[in-house]
């Protein structure tokens, strides 16, 4: 197997339902034998929901020689407006996983696949990198995600810290557990293997048009936010 030289920063529309689709069938509980009507209205469904966060977000995957897809993941800086997947189907308020912490940008790390039968652990590192380049770049930042209790031991023997801010429950034929990763939980990881991912300066997503609005500043005291 041969990586391209780079991931791909800005991918087409049609690309994003490629990606929905490859998110789906490669994350396919074992159990399902067969690609269903509830697949398609799973990958319509993660479509639809890429579509209207894409403003926010980035999505990096990786192609073969024979230009398949073989991984993908997406970030997301949360605008403090759109509720964040965690919000929606964890009921997790972000907020109060925070404990008063000083917080510069929330970020949420979604979309993770990688082809059934690559056995490269440095894609996975790869993708990682990737996603997590721009919450690394500011030590207030933090990162949301849902992950299963597999993916969550191989973060940790990567070194990458993440903690664990509610219960399982089943998402898309997986039973995922929702994190959250601090900077502090990254940047190691992120130093070590930054070097992987050649072009650093197309990861980083600009941040001027993403500020905290001033009616949902809040202090340590006292959340005024009401979680959407």
């Amino acid at each position: 197997m041969i990586l391209k030289n780079s991931p791909l920063f800005e991918i087409s529309q049609n690309e994003i339902f490629l990606m929905s689709k490859f998110v789906i069938t490669e994350n396919l509980n074992p159990h399902i034998k067969a690609f269903s009507n509830t697949c398609q209205k799973d990958i319509d469904a993660v479509y639809h929901e890429e579509m209207e966060l894409l403003k926010n977000s980035k999505i990096f995957i990786f192609k073969n020689e024979l230009d398949e897809l073989i991984g993908t993941i997406r970030v997301l800086r949360w605008d403090f407006i759109s509720p964040l997947p965690i919000q929606k189907s964890y009921g997790v308020n972000p907020f109060l996983c925070i404990e008063g912490e000083a917080i510069n940008d929330i970020w949420h790390i979604g979309r993770l696949a990688i082809k059934k039968g690559i056995q490269d652990t440095n894609l996975l590192k790869k993708l990682l990198v990737c996603a997590i380049a721009p919450v690394c770049a500011h030590k207030d930042n933090i990162a949301f995600a849902e992950i299963d209790a597999e993916m969550l031991r191989v973060l940790r023997l990567l070194g990458i810290k993440a903690k664990t801010v509610g219960k399982s429950r089943e998402y898309l034929g997986c039973d995922n557990i929702p994190v959250s990763i601090s900077y502090h939980g990254l940047i190691d990881f992120y130093n070590e293997n930054k070097h992987m991912v050649s072009t650093q300066k197309n990861i980083v997503l600009s941040g001027e048009n993403y500020k905290l609005p001033n009616k949902v500043v809040f202090s340590t005291d006292t959340l005024n936010y009401t979680l959407v």
